[in-house]
């Protein structure tokens, strides 16, 4: 390991992990071998994080995942998963649900109790065929999942989940613990009651969303709560532009306030030669609170575009005329 938690994962520093929710058919199919010429691909490249969930595809990422990782020696990678939801098996079950196509014959159903914890755990385990997890997110406990009830599940998160996952690591199934969430004022919820190791902080600091950058990301360096940033493309604008108006953020068709947001940069980036996916990239690593970045590939050919973009040069002028028009908070750290 790096004197970082997440190891670095492409030489050269550049600190980049493969997110498993594509490798779960989210949205669309992904063959086995394409899977596994994605794993080998990056695994070539240097990557070394390796992120999963019984979510993504009722168990199907982490099967792929750990198929590939189970002929490297569990040293020299850290592969994390998810608690949360519990997946029951069922003959019936529909290969389509919760935006996974072909999934496996599972349905979920949520479980933040510490035996559930214990189980899905236990779970993971056998599906990767792995002795341990390193580390354990405890996923989505926000009221986007949870509604009236979000405020019972973060209680029992507190009083439970976290205990029960502190228990394990004890044992040392699993090495650290955190949040998996894409909700910022949940985490500075639970920060205020109980210690993390690590946070998987989905799409709250990016070149459009900065919303985890006043209070989160200063609370997470002064915690030492060691955070993996996903959504870093915020699901596809930052990725592919405004589309003439037909862009996604946050996985539905993007606001009139993001698609404008997202053409000022656009334009930006033209006249610095800059691509927009290389700055959504580069940009969130400068904060010191955010050790890595996951991307969610889906193929090789997504892979080393996104080695390609973390390597891009971007010259400083680049970052200074983001800040000077407004389009970067004054406090956020430039990579330059």
């Amino acid at each position: 390991m790096s004197s970082r938690f997440f190891p670095s994962s492409i030489p050269g520093n550049l600190r980049l992990g493969l997110g498993g929710a594509a490798l779960g058919n989210l949205f669309q199919a992904v063959s086995g071998t394409q899977v596994q010429a994605l794993m080998e691909a990056a695994w070539a490249g240097g990557c070394r994080s390796f992120d999963t969930a019984p979510h993504y595809g009722n168990g199907l990422s982490e099967r792929r995942m750990g198929d590939a990782l189970r002929a490297h020696a569990c040293e020299a990678y850290l592969l994390s998963s998810k608690v949360g939801r519990l997946l029951t098996a069922r003959p019936d079950a529909p290969r389509d649900q919760n935006a996974y196509v072909g999934g496996l014959p599972f349905v979920q159903h949520w479980d933040y109790s510490a035996a559930g914890v214990r189980r899905s755990i236990e779970d993971s385990l056998q599906r990767t065929g792995l002795g341990r997890l390193d580390v354990v997110y405890i996923h989505d406990p926000d009221p986007a999942c949870h509604g009236a009830h979000a405020g019972r599940v973060l209680r029992q998160v507190v009083d439970e989940t976290l205990p029960a996952l502190a228990r394990m690591k004890q044992e040392g199934l699993i090495r650290a613990v955190g949040l998996g969430v894409n909700d910022v004022d949940v985490v500075l919820q639970v920060l205020r009651e109980a210690d993390l190791d690590v946070l998987l902080l989905a799409g709250r600091y990016s070149l459009l969303d900065h919303s985890a950058l006043p209070a989160l990301l200063p609370l997470c360096a002064a915690r030492q709560v060691k955070v993996a940033l996903g959504g870093v493309f915020n699901s596809g604008i930052l990725a592919t532009g405004a589309l003439g108006g037909k862009a996604t953020f946050n996985y539905a068709p993007a606001a009139q306030e993001w698609l404008q947001r997202t053409a000022r940069i656009e334009a930006l980036c033209t006249e610095y030669g800059v691509p927009l996916r290389a700055a959504a990239l580069q940009f969130p690593l400068a904060h010191p609170a955010i050790d890595i970045v996951m991307l969610g590939a889906r193929s090789v050919a997504e892979w080393d575009d996104g080695v390609a973009m973390m390597g891009h040069p971007i010259p400083p002028a680049f970052w200074l005329a983001l800040r000077d028009a407004g389009l970067l908070p004054p406090e956020a750290p430039l990579p330059c």
